[in-house]
């Protein structure tokens, strides 16, 4: 199977490497070197920049290429902007996604994907610092903002920079059972199937800051006063509001209710309160507002995907 990773100027170097990595792994787990050939392709020729300096020599271009793609990747890049106006580039991409089995994309590489049409009406993932962008770039798309990867079809879109290994691991787990996805995961020293969601790893409340000075006077407040009273009609009076008319302005603005944006604030706050201190979990609900210490550890799980115990052990310095 051909594996073609698009790459441009200033590439992200992981969004390359790591997936390859995964596939030629792969093809050596299976004793057929040749059952995964990895090309990556530039969008112009000789060798290409990343983003850290590193160099990289492109195998062929957009416009050199030749034979059959069976599996297409976007690589991301900080510069990503720059590639979201190429329409011949636009061009090839919708050429090569009606012919190849599957495509997809690594961090923000989606928005090119996105550029061209091919997201769409699809789910898909981005790096969660990009996900609230390219929600209101491209409102047609239906971004999970938390999902490390996701499968819509025969589209695969990934998370930021490792994530793109997680991506890559699911298409040979698709392509050849778990077994062999497990031995790869193990060789290269990562989970078949991480645990939890991006936001273990984000600021999750950068995307949720609204416009309006309303809603926004009430979110400062919420930041600031995590112990407080802070239910729907608590806040919509703070908003001089009512309260249908409050929740309808909020969701509007945050893409989000009152109630969860609150539940976001206390679990944040009480993230980097885990990860900077041993105190215990009844003194961490206190500290963030939550009378009973089991409705906390729940919220925390759902919300970040992983235990508070499980989140200390990876995270608590």
């Amino acid at each position: 199977m051909r594996i073609a990773i698009l790459a441009f100027p200033r590439f992200q170097l992981l969004d390359v490497a790591g997936p390859a990595d995964v596939f030629v792994e792969a093809a050596h787990q299976l004793g057929k070197p040749r059952a995964y050939q990895v090309q990556v392709i530039g969008t112009k020729a000789g060798v290409l920049k990343s983003s850290g300096g590193l160099k990289l020599a492109v195998d062929a271009t957009v416009a050199t290429h030749c034979g059959a793609i069976d599996t297409l990747l976007v690589a991301g890049s900080p510069r990503i902007e720059d590639m979201e106006s190429d329409t011949q580039l636009q061009d090839w991409l919708r050429r090569q996604a009606g012919t190849v089995r599957r495509y997809g994309s690594v961090c923000s590489g989606a928005f090119v994907l996105a550029a061209s049409g091919l997201l769409d009406g699809k789910r898909v993932a981005t790096h969660w610092n990009t996900a609230a962008g390219l929600a209101a770039a491209y409102p047609r798309t239906r971004v999970e903002a938390d999902a490390i990867y996701v499968k819509d079809g025969n589209l695969f879109t990934s998370a930021g920079v490792t994530a793109g290994m997680d991506l890559a691991l699911a298409m040979v787990e698709e392509d050849h059972g778990r077994e062999l996805a497990l031995r790869v995961a193990r060789q290269l020293v990562m989970f078949l199937k991480r645990p939890g969601g991006q936001s273990q790893f984000s600021a999750h409340l950068a995307a949720q800051t609204s416009e309006r000075s309303g809603v926004r006077t009430v979110q400062d407040h919420v930041l600031a006063n995590l112990k407080d009273d802070l239910s729907v009609p608590a806040l919509a009076a703070r908003a001089g509001m009512s309260e249908r008319s409050f929740a309808r302005i909020f969701r509007d603005e945050t893409g989000t209710t009152p109630a969860e944006f609150v539940e976001n604030a206390r679990i944040d706050a009480a993230r980097r309160l885990a990860e900077e201190s041993d105190v215990p979990a009844k003194r961490l609900a206190d500290a963030v507002g939550y009378a009973n210490v089991d409705g906390f550890r729940r919220a925390f799980a759902r919300r970040l995907g992983v235990s508070l115990v499980e989140y200390r052990r990876r995270f608590a310095t």
